[in-house]
């Protein structure tokens, strides 16, 4: 499932298009209530959910500026832009990185709303009707937990809007109300999704139920940190990790490389990734602005010194993911090479957007573990894996539960660097002010850039809504 285009456009907040993942065939604009008559109508409408994703102002970029340049791993070469002020940590509410992070998520929620709302009512077969609700309540699920992990409290919105008199303006919902709609829908889609070795060939990046079970997962060991923690969060989340590890359906690549090779996609290691492929279709810039101009890339961004000494020298994972060469020319700093393709047209790359893969299932178990006993030796069985594949030494001992979290902070940098994880994995496991200063001692954490600040222009055109705590 490498290619969205545009088949046909639904009412919803505003007009937006859905795609279909094969050919093109452009429609006449049709509003929601006439549409979704058919089994082919439920497809289209769920494919719109996809192709929300994939704009540069999403995941084909923001996506992952906003989770890995407020951390410890990358350096920004601008001083003044929005980028730069999410690495050095002052941004303000007017960033437009974050807006577009803000907005982009609302558009693809609204999308999956729609496609929940009208597709129980499709006359088609009802195990083919449920996966595809359950792909829409993965992606709203997916779109709320990053926006609670990154505003907190937000609005839940649960249905389209439908008319003048809908509310547009609602208020935020508590925490522990967005997490509970976020297992609830991802309960809906481990149940209903079809198993990996279900999806067709051609079908492939659609959501498995094994991918909602990981992305449950990490639902519940984030629950864990915040104020809405329940006493089961910890269990729940090592519960579904072993589900995830006992189904057999996924497996770590022998090469480490071979995770982030276009033409292996959608292999054993890759739980869901958000497609992106080369023009008519739309491509990941991600290879670009990360070589160096040397490469023909726009040297954006490269790797922070502390990173690159941190790294074993014996660690396959420092060769493929940092280098400072450019052919026979050694630069000054090392760049970011984990993503490539040799295809690449400008900006347009095939790379995937790797949401989950097996490998962070069994840190997360890894983690887990240690939350519920840091005594259990086990602790170490996901995480020596992951570590055996790099070619490094098992990690055995009987590490204190802080210890092990410094252990975890550093295995996730050097496994998941680069993947949208990093600012994330930072606050869960409470290392965001320590690993930014440890990296740049320069850099001044404050407690408000725990989370992010809602959008200026939401706030203008919401009155209902509030700022988090600190931000302007």
């Amino acid at each position: 499932m490498k290619k969205y285009t545009i088949l046909l456009s639904l009412a919803m907040l505003s007009l937006s298009s859905c795609e279909k993942f094969l050919e093109e065939k452009p429609y006449d604009f049709i509003a929601a209530e006439n549409f979704y008559k058919s089994e082919g109508d439920a497809v289209a409408g769920l494919n719109g959910v996809f192709n929300a994703l994939l704009p540069q102002t999403y995941f084909g970029r923001t996506g992952w500026q906003i989770t890995e340049l407020p951390a410890d791993l990358i350096r920004v070469g601008s001083s003044t832009d929005e980028r730069a002020q999410l690495s050095r940590f002052t941004y303000t509410s007017t960033n437009t990185e974050i807006n577009s992070w803000w907005t982009n998520t609302y558009r693809m929620i609204n999308r999956a709303n729609d496609v929940i709302e009208k597709v129980p009512s499709v006359n088609m077969d009802e195990a083919r009707r449920n996966n595809i609700e359950g792909n829409a309540r993965f992606l709203r699920a997916m779109g709320y937990f990053d926006l609670v992990r990154c505003f907190g409290d937000v609005p839940l919105v649960l249905a389209t809007v439908k008319g003048p008199s809908d509310d547009i303006r609602p208020p935020r919902a508590p925490l522990s109300q967005v997490y509970e709609q976020i297992i609830t829908d991802l309960q809906f889609a481990e149940a209903n999704c079809f198993p990996e070795n279900q999806i067709a060939a051609g079908e492939k990046g659609r959501v498995s139920s094994g991918a909602a079970t990981a992305l449950l997962a990490k639902v519940y060991l984030t629950r864990a940190t915040s104020s809405a923690a329940q006493g089961t969060d910890n269990q729940s989340a090592l519960s579904a990790c072993n589900r995830v590890i006992a189904s057999n359906t996924y497996r770590l690549l022998p090469v480490y490389g071979d995770v982030f090779d276009p033409d292996k996609e959608n292999g054993p290691e890759h739980i869901f990734s958000i497609q992106f492929d080369l023009p008519p279709n739309t491509g990941s810039i991600i290879v670009r602005q990360f070589l160096p101009s040397q490469l023909s890339g726009l040297g954006t961004f490269t790797v922070e010194d502390a990173f690159v000494a941190s790294y074993a020298a014996n660690d396959a994972r420092r060769a493929w993911n940092i280098s400072n060469q450019a052919g026979t020319t050694t630069l000054p700093r090392y760049y970011f090479n984990k993503f490539r393709d040799p295809k690449r047209i400008v900006n347009d790359s095939r790379v995937n957007y790797l949401i989950t893969r097996y490998a962070d299932v069994l840190l997360m178990q890894s983690e887990a573990l240690n939350n519920l006993n840091a005594t259990d030796a086990t602790k170490y069985q996901g995480l020596n894996a992951v570590r055996t594949r790099a070619g490094l030494a098992p990690l055995t001992g009987t590490t204190t539960k802080d210890a092990f979290v410094d252990l975890l902070v550093k295995e996730r940098a050097w496994e998941l660097c680069q993947e949208g994880h990093r600012w994330f994995d930072l606050v869960r496991l409470e290392r965001l002010r320590q690993a930014v200063q440890a990296s740049t001692p320069t850099r001044v954490v404050d407690d408000k850039y725990y989370l992010f600040p809602l959008p200026q222009p939401e706030l203008l055109l919401n009155p209902n809504l509030t700022q988090n705590p600190g931000h302007i």
